[in-house]
């Protein structure tokens, strides 16, 4: 935005503060590790904090600065301000605005998730291109955060006469359509007490914004009625594991440029190269995507989860699948990629897809035919023959597929590419020296 449109658009955001009689303002970004952090200000503090920034201490946010590196200040982007709460009698009306990092100097810092995603679609912009994503949020609903109790033994897009959940759901959507966020469509999932919330498409700055707002006010809601809402990739053992499958496409002004009518199914060459891209840098991403030791739980065959590296048209057992284009509906002809899990940080998600995505086009990858059938019902040996190679199975595996590549260290920056680096290693270390539960029932009483 140039400095101009950023005025207009700050004196707009003050005019509409006032009117609404706005009493605090949330100043809300991201750590490196994806955890949504918040500085309050009020309104007298509203427009200095606009056009100046408001200072914090960074050596408290995860992977943000050294202790002796610690100051730090937020800019709010104008573009991001939403009422959260209304006035009432009690309470004044409060606002939230998503904020950018920078060093006292005035530099951009090199560590802001935020500002990795809106340098990558700076690249995807010199390209002609803009970026758009519509994820879908699974989660569970759980009796409490100390054990997975489910709230219902329903299934697939099941529903009952008093299902508590769909009340949740219910009211969670509604909160998140007030305050700007679409929302496509949402049912239950898989497993028990298993949930889905599909996000209208948006450009992938503002989406980034709405999933971290979104699994903020799904959480919100469910403590509000005495319930738990996780995003725990694979919180119980036996069922589906908890997916955000990422539908993609780029496009040139109003004209998506995965979209082909020439093609057989109406797929671009474009997004061909784009999936052939995801194809090629998916294992060296997947602990940007994947980025807990708890995400390779989900990562398994038989639930539902990608673990081989193959697209397809309409197999849902593949990492990559190219939804049937509508007639009629060309712009929705989209890549969706099926990997990620909701605890990512989807600033870093989104910008490894995209990069992988761009190199695809820039290098024209093509990508091998789409597989014709079930990948899990092949053998080892047919794989093989088909030259199907599989996704990490551990986080420690994917760190190091992560670790020696060149296009994540481009993409994430020297700084943050080696701080992501450094905080997965010691996520991995500490597992690793856990005695779990496993263990002990296998082995105490017989060892």
């Amino acid at each position: 935005m140039t400095a101009r449109d950023r005025a207009e658009a700050t004196n707009h955001v003050l005019k509409i503060a006032k009117e609404q009689d706005i009493g605090f303002i949330k100043l809300w970004f991201t750590d490196i590790l994806g955890f949504l952090k918040s500085l309050t200000i009020t309104l007298k503090e509203l427009e200095g904090a606009m056009q100046s920034g408001s200072g914090f201490d960074g050596s408290s946010i995860q992977g943000f600065a050294r202790i002796d590196e610690s100051d730090m200040v937020v800019l709010p982007d104008p573009y991001t301000f939403q009422i959260l709460t209304r006035h009432s009698e009690k309470h004044q009306s409060v606002a939230r605005m998503f904020c950018d990092i920078y060093w006292p100097g005035g530099k951009q810092f090199e560590g802001d998730p935020r500002y990795i995603l809106k340098k990558t679609l700076k690249k995807a912009m010199d390209m002609g291109y803009t970026f758009h994503v519509g994820p879908e949020l699974e989660y569970f609903y759980f009796q409490s955060p100390e054990t997975p109790e489910f709230l219902d033994q329903l299934g697939y897009f099941d529903s009952a006469p008093a299902d508590t959940a769909t009340d949740l759901r219910r009211e969670t959507i509604s909160i998140l359509e007030q305050i700007g966020i679409g929302v496509e469509s949402s049912h239950h999932e898989g497993a028990p007490s298993q949930h889905e919330i599909d996000l209208r498409y948006a450009d992938a700055l503002t989406m980034a914004d709405n999933v971290m707002t979104a699994r903020l006010v799904i959480k919100q809601v469910a403590q509000q009625h005495g319930i738990y809402a996780t995003f725990m990739p694979k919180p119980v053992a036996g069922v589906n594991g908890t997916g955000m499958h990422v539908n993609m496409s780029l496009f040139k002004g109003s004209s998506n440029s995965f979209f082909d009518k020439k093609e057989p199914h109406h797929l671009s060459k474009i997004a061909k190269h784009f999936a052939a891209g995801l194809l090629k840098h998916a294992p060296a991403i997947t602990s940007i995507t994947n980025q807990w030791v708890n995400s390779y739980k989900r990562l398994l065959p038989n639930y539902e989860a990608p673990v081989y590296i193959t697209w397809a048209r309409k197999n849902r057992a593949d990492l990559i699948r190219i939804p049937e284009c509508q007639p009629g509906r060309e712009n929705s002809t989209r890549i969706e990629f099926r990997s990620p899990d909701p605890a990512c940080n989807p600033y870093l998600a989104f910008s490894a897809l995209l990069a992988a995505g761009l190199e695809g086009i820039e290098k024209g990858y093509d990508p091998p035919p789409p597989l014709g059938r079930n990948v899990f019902e092949m053998t080892e040996q047919e794989r093989q023959e088909e030259g199907i190679n599989a996704l990490p199975r551990s986080l420690y595996e994917a760190i190091e597929l992560t670790a020696s590549s060149e296009l994540v260290k481009k993409t994430l920056g020297p700084y943050l590419f080696n701080v992501f680096i450094e905080n997965k290693k010691v996520e991995w270390d500490r597992f690793c020296s856990q005695v779990t539960d496993y263990e002990l029932k296998q082995c105490l009483a017989i060892l």
